[in-house]
C-alpha cells in the first residue's frame, strides 16, 4: 500500500521534491546531504520524510538542534503532523532544571555531568525514604498516563517541567522514562557527539544506534562543533584555582616530595616560558614535547613517574569531590581538572591535534583538533544521518570534511524570485587586515556605511567581521552618526537579553541593527516581511591569520589538497550567506544586500554586484512596489 502523505500543511515550491528526495533516501540506509534556501521548511520536510521509515521499521528519529528555540520548531511540528507521534523535547541537566538545586547559588555553574554526580546523592535512601521527593514520587506514577499527555499535548520542555513539578514530580526522570516511546527525540548536540552522554541515550532509548535516524539541523555548524569537542585546554586562572583547592585540602603529596602545589608551581612556569617563547600575538604553535620535556626537566624524573603523578592528581581530585558530593555541593575538583587535563595532552593523539599557547589576560595550553571526522562515528554507526542547512555548499566538501559515509547530495535552491533579493559591493574600500585601519580607507568605510543606511528609512541590519571592529567603530561614534534608534547584539550577551534585542528591532520601523557575521542573530532567526529589509557586511569574515589557523591551512593541504579552500573561503562564504540569509525568508520578502569590501568579487556562492553608486542603487530598488 503507498504510504500516508505525512506532510501537514499545503506543499510550498521546492517541499515535496525535498521530501521525496530525503524520504527515499533514508529508505535506502543512505544519508542525505541538503541544501535547501530559506523558507523552504527544512524542519517539517525532514520530520514528514523520515517518519514513515521509522515508524515502519520501529526506530527513532533524534533530531538535534542547536538552540532551545528550534527544538521548540521540531515539537511544534510533530504536533502539525498528528498521527499520534510522541516527539520528546530533551535537554541537558542542569542545576536550573531540579526543583531542589536552582535555588542554590553554589550549582549554577556546575556541568550536566556533576549535576548528575550530586543528583545520585539526592536520589539515595535513608531507612527507606528517597531523600528527593520528586524522585521518590516517581515510583508511585502512571507513566503510561504521562506518555499519552505528552503524545496528545505535545508540551514543550519548559511547559512538562512546570507539570512535573506541580506533581512533585522530577521533570528530567519523566523525560528519560518517556524516551523509549518516542517516535521524535529532540535534543542538542552533546547528547549524540559526547561518548559518555550518548552511551546513556542509548539506555534511555532501549534501541541501539543502528535503528535511529539522526537529522542534523543547521549542518554547517557541524564540522566546527566536532573540533570543539575533541579540543581541550588549561588556564591559568584553572591553575590558581588548584593551588588554592590544595591548600584548603593539605596539600597532599603526590610523588616522592612533591606535592599538589609544586605541581602547580611547575606548570605555572611553564606557561609564564611558553607565553614568552612562542607566543606571536593571539597565540603561537608548541615544539613536540615540549610540555612532556618541561615537566620532566623542571621535576627532574621521568616520563614513568609524571603519569604516576597524573594518577595521584586524579586520585586526590576523586577524592574531593566524593567528599563534596557527601555534603550535597558541587562535586567539583580542580585538582582532578589538573590531572584529567595532563592524561590527556601527554596521551593524545599528535596527528590531528596541533598544540598552542593561547594569549590574553588568561593564557592557556591548548590542544586544537582539526579533523571533525574523529567525533562523527555516531552519523554512520545510525541507519541513516540527514544534514541540512541553507549553507552547505560546496556539499562535497562538507561531507568529506565530516567523514561521511553513504552520503546523497542535493540541492534545492531558486525557489523564491531572483529580483526579490539584489547583492551589491563595493570596490572602493577594503577590509584586509592589512588595509582597514589606513585613514584614507577606514574614512571611506564609514562614510559608505552612512550613506547606505541613510538612503532608505527601513529595518537595517550591519554585519561587522567581528566584535572588536564592531567595538572599534562603536567608539568611534558609528552609532551617534546614523541617527537613527540604534540594537546592538554584544559579546556573550544572555539569551534572554538577546532575545529581547531581537523582538524590539523586529517590531520597530526604519531601525538599524549591529551585529556580527557569525554571530547569533545571523543563523536561525527570522525576519519575516518589512522586518529586516536592508543588510551592510562590512568585510568578509575570514579567520585571523592565526598560528591555529596557518596549523589548519597545512592540515587540509596534506588531507584534501586545498587547506584555503576549507579553512577560510568556505567557512566566509557559509558566514555571509547565512547573514544575507536574513532578509528572504518567503515568497513576497523583498531586500538589498550590501558587501563593502572589494574582495567580495571572489566569493563562492554570493555573487554580487559591482555597484559604484550604492545609495542610489539602493533607493531604485526600494522604490519599485512600495
Amino acid at each position: 500500500m503507498p504510504r500516508t502523505d505525512l506532510f501537514p500543511y499545503e506543499y510550498r515550491p521546492g517541499q515535496r521534491e525535498l521530501v521525496h528526495f530525503i524520504s527515499s533516501t533514508v529508505d535506502d540506509g543512505m544519508s542525505p546531504v541538503v541544501e535547501a534556501g530559506t523558507g523552504t521548511g527544512k524542519t517539517v520536510s525532514a520530520l514528514a520524510a523520515t517518519l514513515p521509515t521509522v515508524l515502519e521499521r520501529g526506530m527513532k528519529v533524534i533530531y538535534l538542534t542547536r538552540t532551545k528555540s528550534q527544538q521548540k520548531q521540531v515539537i511544534r511540528e510533530s504536533a502539525a503532523i498528528g498521527n499520534g507521534i510522541l516527539c520528546v523535547g530533551l535537554q541537558g541537566r542542569t542545576a536550573a532544571s531540579c526543583p531542589l538545586m536552582r535555588d542554590d547559588p553554589d550549582l549554577a555553574s556546575g556541568t550536566s555531568e556533576e549535576i548528575s554526580k550530586l543528583c545520585s546523592e539526592y536520589k539515595r535512601k535513608d531507612s527507606g525514604e528517597c531523600r528527593c521527593r520528586f524522585y521518590g514520587n516517581i515510583e508511585h506514577t502512571n507513566i503510561e498516563s504521562w506518555v499519552e499527555m505528552i503524545r496528545e499535548q505535545h508540551p514543550e520542555p519548559e511547559r512538562f517541567a512546570r507539570m512535573c513539578e506541580e506533581a512533585e514530580l522530577c521533570p528530567y526522570e519523566m523525560m528519560k522514562y518517556a524516551l523509549p516511546h518516542a517516535d521524535v527525540i529532540a535534543t542538542s548536540y552533546p547528547f549524540v557527539f559526547m561518548p559518555q552522554i550518548l552511551a546513556r541515550l542509548i539506555e534511555w532509548m532501549g534501541i541501539p544506534l543502528h535503528r535511529t535516524v539522526i537529522v542534523v539541523d543547521e549542518a554547517h555548524n557541524l564540522p566546527d562543533y566536532l573540533r570543539e569537542v575533541q579540543t581541550f585546554e588549561y588556564s591559568r586562572a584553572a591553575m590558581d584555582l588548584a593551588e588554592k583547592e590544595a591548600r584548603e585540602n593539605g596539600d597532599n603529596e603526590v610523588h616522592e616530595g612533591l606535592t599538589v602545589t609544586d605541581i602547580v608551581g611547575v606548570l605555572r612556569e611553564i606557561l609564564g616560558c611558553a607565553v614568552k617563547e612562542y607566543l606571536i600575538d593571539d597565540d603561537g604553535i608548541l615544539p613536540p614535547y615540549f610540555l612532556e620535556e618541561e615537566l620532566m626537566s623542571r621535576l627532574g624524573t621521568t616520563s614513568v613517574n609524571i603519569m604516576r603523578i597524573v594518577q595521584a592528581l586524579e586520585d586526590i581530585g576523586d577524592s574531593i569531590a566524593e567528599r563534596k558530593k557527601q555534603r550535597r555541593k558541587l562535586p567539583r575538583s580542580y585538582i582532578g581538572s589538573m590531572g584529567r587535563f595532563l592524561r590527556a595532552w601527554l596521551m593524545g593523539a599528535e596527528d590531528c591535534h596541533v598544540r598552542l599557547i593561547i594569549g590574553g589576560d588568561n593564557p592557556c595550553f591548548q590542544s586544537y583538533c582539526m579533523d571533525p571526522s574523529g567525533a562523527s562515528g555516531p552519523l554512520n554507526e545510525c541507519f541513516s544521518s540527514v544534514h541540512m542547512s541553507g549553507t552547505l555548499e560546496p556539499i562535497d566538501a562538507y561531507i568529506r570534511d565530516i567523514g561521511l559515509d553513504r552520503a546523497a547530495s542535493k540541492t534545492l535552491n531558486g525557489f523564491f524570485p531572483r529580483e526579490n533579493l539584489l547583492t551589491l559591493y563595493s570596490d572602493e574600500v577594503s577590509m584586509r587586515y592589512e588595509d582597514r585601519f589606513i585613514e584614507s580607507n577606514y574614512s571611506r568605510l564609514r562614510q559608505l556605511l552612512y550613506d547606505t543606511v541613510n538612503s532608505v528609512r527601513v529595518n537595517t541590519a550591519v554585519f561587522f567581521p567581528s566584535y572588536q571592529f564592531m567595538d572599534r567603530m562603536i567608539d568611534d561614534g558609528v552609532a551617534r552618526d546614523l541617527g537613527r534608534d540604534i540594537y546592538y547584539e554584544r559579546r556573550d550577551m544572555p539569551q534572554g537579553e538577546l532575545m529581547d534585542v531581537f523582538d524590539s528591532f523586529r517590531t520597530s520601523e526604519g531601525s538599524v541593527l549591529l551585529c556580527v557575521t557569525g554571530g547569533r542573530i545571523s543563523e536561525g532567526l527570522d525576519f519575516p516581511d518589512k522586518s529586516l529589509e536592508l543588510v551592510v557586511l562590512i568585510g568578509i569574515p575570514y579567520p585571523k591569520p592565526t598560528a591555529k589557523m596557518r596549523a589548519m591551512t597545512r592540515y587540509y593541504d596534506a588531507k584534501f589538497g586545498d587547506g584555503r579552500l576549507y579553512v577560510s573561503l568556505i567557512p566566509a562564504s557559509r558566514k555571509m550567506r547565512q547573514s544575507i540569509g536574513r532578509l528572504i525568508r518567503s515568497e513576497t520578502d523583498r531586500g538589498v544586500a550590501v558587501i563593502l569590501d572589494r574582495r567580495a568579487a571572489n566569493l563562492r556562492g554570493i555573487e554580487p554586484m559591482l555597484c559604484g553608486d550604492i545609495p542610489s542603487a539602493v533607493q531604485s530598488f526600494f522604490a519599485v512596489g512600495r
